[in-house]
């Protein structure tokens, strides 16, 4: 399950100083992740369209922080203007007690109705996930105000430098066809567009070799 969320029209590029979350930060990074996302395809199509949308949208970040903060792989900004969650190298898999642990929010996010279906969609994003080592970017996010300023590319740079150092890949899923170009400057490859089952959006899945 990612999505991710950055760049439209490109602006001068803003300098932020990039660092790695703080846990004691995870209201704020929600917050911003949840107004990066807030019109994103997979996250709309995992939060229940109702009058509490906005909300659920929130909690389904919050569910993605969840996921990747036992990795210590999420990065941000002074500031907090966004937000790049990474699982290293063999993590990117839930393990049944994790899925479990997950599962009261994933159902106040989607409603129960709904559970089979998003947990299907899910399902089948994860049988195209590549099983060579790579590290992989489950969600990245900028601030709606400030997208287009070269921060998505900077919160990007702490890991993929690491993979260029390593020669480790990574790889992605965007629900945006209009992310591919910021993806695509910082060296990753369409692989394969692919239709979520269950009423899901189209997602391009993205791989990068190391540099």
């Amino acid at each position: 399950m990612t999505q991710v969320q950055d760049q439209g029209t490109r602006r001068e590029r803003l300098e932020v100083n990039v660092r790695k979350y703080d846990p004691a930060e995870r209201a704020q990074l929600t917050a911003v992740m949840a107004k990066a996302f807030d019109d994103d395809p997979i996250a709309n199509w995992f939060a229940a369209q109702d009058a509490k949308r906005a909300q659920r949208v929130h909690d389904f970040m919050d569910v993605g922080l969840r996921i990747t903060a036992p990795h210590e792989e999420i990065y941000t900004t002074d500031g907090i203007r966004g937000g790049a969650c990474w699982a290293p190298p063999g993590k990117w898999k839930m393990g049944l007690v994790q899925q479990l642990g997950l599962l009261p929010a994933i159902v106040r996010t989607a409603t129960l109705r709904r559970v089979p279906a998003i947990m299907g969609g899910l399902a089948a994003i994860e049988k195209k996930h590549p099983h060579a080592p790579h590290w992989y970017l489950l969600a990245l996010g900028v601030d709606p105000d400030l997208q287009g300023n070269g921060i998505g590319t900077q919160l990007m740079a702490p890991v993929l430098e690491r993979c260029d150092r390593e020669g480790t890949p990574a790889y992605l899923e965007s629900s945006k066809e209009r992310n591919l170009p910021l993806y695509e400057r910082n060296g990753f490859k369409v692989t394969e567009e692919f239709r979520v089952p269950n009423g899901g959006p189209p997602v391009w899945l993205m791989w990068r070799d190391p540099k």
